[in-house]
């Protein structure tokens, strides 16, 4: 059974819908910047992918009473599932057996370190608390779109997103559900930038993927998701089919809880799944939407495991992390979505910031804006802990 992407929702720094978000990767605009929206020790020191609007800005758009307590990945979250159920047109969500899948990290870690002294002093902020757990996220999320079935969670780290479209993709092909909103949501909060900070891998500077003088990540914020339906829902409805999820595959090395293994062998495995489901060559790959962290370690690893699978005939491939920075459990969410506009529009966005290559292999990621035929897209998420996964989007 097909299982066919119907609708697409998203925001993130460099706009706040698919349509934005196209045309910034097109235009070359990045989303990075310095922090605005958190007042933390670091905001003129690291650049992000930072959201420009206020979280009262997000709850209006979504029509919230002002004592809400949704959080900030609630509320990223819900817009981009409602822009994606929109677009889907779906009138009646319930119509079928839905669910929704939502992966994030951060949950409601805005919430819980602005009001962590106030909880004892000030009744008022105690509703804050059950917005800390990442399964409030999604029940807000499912609320705002009308879904009455199926909710659940996936916290996987960076993979998150990739499995979150995984389990979707799965509950369609076993016939356990029809339709399933699969995505990610993350909010940037100082818990995330101090912990990366801790582990010194975040960039003063723009980060640059696969460059040899790279000096880490710039975090940043999103959320996207993305409507699966069945054959069947297709067939009857006859709806205007994006792209299908072809195959997909998860793999751990099992290497060490922050960093992949330097053969890359958690991606060797997870590319190679993904190849088998799909039933397709590496060579029939047109383009890879790289991992792509700017992290020593993680280009290392993704760099080696590329070239164990596709040998001396690499595709065009390239990291769109310069656009938006690292957005965690969002981030394979928003690649999917760019990864299905590339199969649409037939191009390669450019990896920006890359200047040298490593000294470890010869690989050169697409350095402009190159349109081509492309049927065929690899995109690669791993996260710590060694969850490494891979999706592969096909026109047809």
């Amino acid at each position: 059974m097909k299982v066919a992407i119907t609708g697409m929702g998203i925001i993130s720094s460099i706009g706040t819908t698919v349509e934005e978000n196209f045309h910034s990767l097109v235009s070359l605009k990045t989303g990075l910047s310095t922090i605005s929206n958190i007042e933390t020790i670091h905001k003129d020191i690291i650049k992000v992918g930072e959201i420009k609007q206020t979280n009262e800005q997000l709850a209006a758009q979504l029509n919230l009473p002002q004592d809400n307590n949704f959080s900030r990945t609630a509320l990223l979250g819900a817009i981009a599932a409602k822009q994606a159920v929109e677009d889907a047109n779906i009138t009646d969500i319930n119509e079928y057996k839905s669910g929704l899948i939502s992966a994030t990290s951060v949950g409601g870690m805005d919430m819980t370190e602005k009001y962590f002294y106030d909880y004892f002093e000030n009744e008022a902020c105690q509703k804050y608390i059950t917005s800390h757990d990442i399964g409030d996220n999604s029940q807000k999320i499912a609320n705002c779109i009308g879904l009455k079935g199926l909710v659940t969670t996936i916290s996987t780290a960076c993979s998150s997103a990739a499995n979150a479209i995984m389990l979707g993709a799965r509950l369609i092909e076993s016939g356990e559900l029809d339709r399933v909103v699969v995505g990610g949501t993350d909010a940037l909060a100082k818990f995330t930038i101090n912990g990366f900070k801790t582990l010194m891998i975040l960039s003063d500077d723009y980060n640059a993927p696969f460059d040899n003088n790279r000096k880490g990540l710039n975090l940043g914020e999103a959320a996207a998701f993305l409507v699966l339906e069945s054959d069947a829902i297709v067939k009857k409805h006859n709806k205007k089919v994006l792209a299908y999820v072809a195959g997909f595959g998860n793999a751990n090395d099992a290497f060490h809880q922050t960093a992949s293994s330097e053969n890359g062998d958690g991606a060797f495995l997870a590319m190679n799944k993904a190849f088998k489901m799909a039933k397709i060559q590496p060579s029939e790959i047109d383009y890879i939407n790289a991992h792509g962290t700017a992290t020593p370690n993680n280009d290392l690893s993704e760099g080696r495991a590329i070239i164990r699978i596709f040998g001396d005939n690499v595709p065009d491939f390239s990291s769109t992390k310069p656009f938006t920075g690292h957005t965690l459990a969002a981030a394979a969410g928003i690649e999917a979505v760019y990864s299905v506009l590339a199969l649409q529009n037939n191009v390669v966005y450019p990896n920006l910031n890359f200047k040298t290559n490593m000294e470890e292999f010869n690989l050169t990621p697409q350095l402009t804006l190159k349109e081509k035929e492309i049927n065929h897209v690899l995109s690669n998420s791993f996260g710590f802990g060694g969850n490494c996964s891979t999706l592969i989007f096909s026109k047809n």
